[in-house]
């Protein structure tokens, strides 16, 4: 996201407003020089999401501490990047540093096609390396089939993300129904919903809305064997196994049930965003991305738990810093990431609504980021990162989202959904 990722609109998938950070850095959108006066950038979070935040203050920092240096910042979306970032990355039009989705679809196959940077060297000479834990450093190493997990360090994450249940204290509170600390619980209080004449589950058939909540389904019958088999080619997976099977039948079911809206297949990540910030839907499950946003936009009572009955979610590393094979100004990209990882912007990253790598966890004050750490830290502990489902081949993420949209409406079945994605993850491993 998808991506993580990605990892987003807030991470993952809105059009970035980039007004703010466009007044700050310059405005003009012109190929970026070699002269080492212009760092082209590109990212796609939002101005007040955590991401959006801290990189606006790296972007102050970086322009004090090189005097005659100007940042160009380029707004761009998650989904404009997703599908474009290739052709791009072999022109002239290539930034200098850029946010990029990852996992093997994504990241992966950009570092086999030749387009990226290798930045082993940069990681251990500025202590990169040192700074990220094993499960978020995953996704920062490709191996030159573009799998990864081992090989050469092609991007570098600032921060962590995974997923949760975002639910709106006021709705439950009106209807009198319970925090859920169990899955029974937690689908005792969507039949409620329902009775009530309210669709519990904000839902984005459009985009990774949807496949992310099939997914945390299944892996909530799965383990890490499953996982890695899926997602590292570590062993063959089973698409009609019990964790897949329950996750796509389960899911139909909802729908059926009346806890995902039957018009949701055209919806998209922002409108189920902003249909939760304006108390419009009891319910999202989505990506720690949405928090900072959340903390500034809603104004409702909202609070957050891990999926319940689950080991297993979504998260990883963040989306990744990439630096084109073709920057022209790759030593003041290096520069730039070294100050994302820096104390000070990492303690502004957590202390707005993200989750940083590399922070002083005495320096993070705020009652709901230091929530929203421990729960990361819970899953860490337990290896309960999953990753995301469109990772593993490249064009994967179309194919979940036109499939799901098809359990949405009704057009097709479980065993029928899985005999796409099946299908589609066969002939990606064997692409060349």
């Amino acid at each position: 996201m998808l991506t993580a990722r990605r990892r987003v609109m807030a991470t993952a998938a809105a059009v970035l407003s980039g007004t703010l950070l466009l007044a700050s850095c310059g405005g003009d959108s012109d190929s970026g020089s070699s002269d080492g006066k212009t760092l082209k950038l590109w990212h796609y979070e939002a101005p007040n999401s955590a991401m959006g935040v801290a990189w606006k203050e790296a972007i102050k920092e970086f322009e004090k501490t090189h005097p005659g240096v100007r940042v160009k910042f380029e707004e761009k979306g998650f989904e404009q990047i997703q599908k474009t970032a290739p052709m791009v990355l072999n022109s002239n039009d290539a930034p200098d540093l850029m946010e990029y989705n990852k996992g093997n679809a994504t990241a992966g196959h950009l570092s086999q096609q030749g387009l990226l940077t290798d930045l082993s060297a940069e990681a251990t000479k500025r202590g990169w390396d040192k700074k990220l834990s094993a499960g978020v450093r995953t996704t920062s190493q490709y191996d030159t089939k573009g799998v990864m997990g081992s090989g050469k360090w092609y991007g570098i994450p600032n921060y962590a993300e995974y997923t949760m249940v975002f639910y709106n204290k006021d709705l439950f509170k009106k209807y009198g129904i319970a925090e859920p600390k169990t899955f029974d619980e937690l689908t005792a209080a969507m039949d409620k919903f329902v009775d009530e004449g309210i669709t519990p589950l904000a839902n984005a058939g459009a985009e990774y809305v949807a496949q992310q909540y099939l997914y945390q389904l299944a892996l909530s019958k799965a383990d890490r064997a499953w996982v890695d088999s899926y997602e590292l080619y570590k062993g063959k997976p089973d698409f009609h196994d019990a964790a897949w099977t329950y996750g796509a039948e389960t899911f139909a079911d909802w729908v059926k049930k009346g806890y995902i809206s039957e018009k949701s297949t055209g919806t998209k990540a922002e409108d189920a965003g902003v249909s939760f910030i304006q108390g419009k839907s009891p319910i999202l499950f989505s990506g720690s991305w949405w928090y900072g946003r959340f903390v500034a936009e809603s104004k409702v009572d909202w609070g957050t738990f891990l999926w319940p009955g689950s080991n297993m979610t979504l998260g990883s590393g963040g989306n990744l810093w990439v630096v084109p094979k073709g920057a022209k100004n790759k030593d003041l990209a290096y520069d730039f990431i070294d100050i994302t990882m820096s104390k000070k912007i990492q303690n502004l990253l957590g202390n707005n609504g993200g989750v940083p790598v590399a922070a002083d966890p005495a320096a993070i004050t705020d009652p709901r980021s230091k929530g929203l750490i421990a729960n990361f830290n819970t899953l860490a502990e337990r290896d309960g990162l999953a990753f995301y489902p469109d990772w593993p081949v490249a064009g994967f993420y179309d194919v979940l989202v036109s499939e799901t949209q098809k359990l949405i409406t009704g057009s097709a079945k479980p065993d029928a959904f899985l005999d796409a994605v099946e299908s589609a993850y066969d002939k990606g491993v064997q692409a060349p």
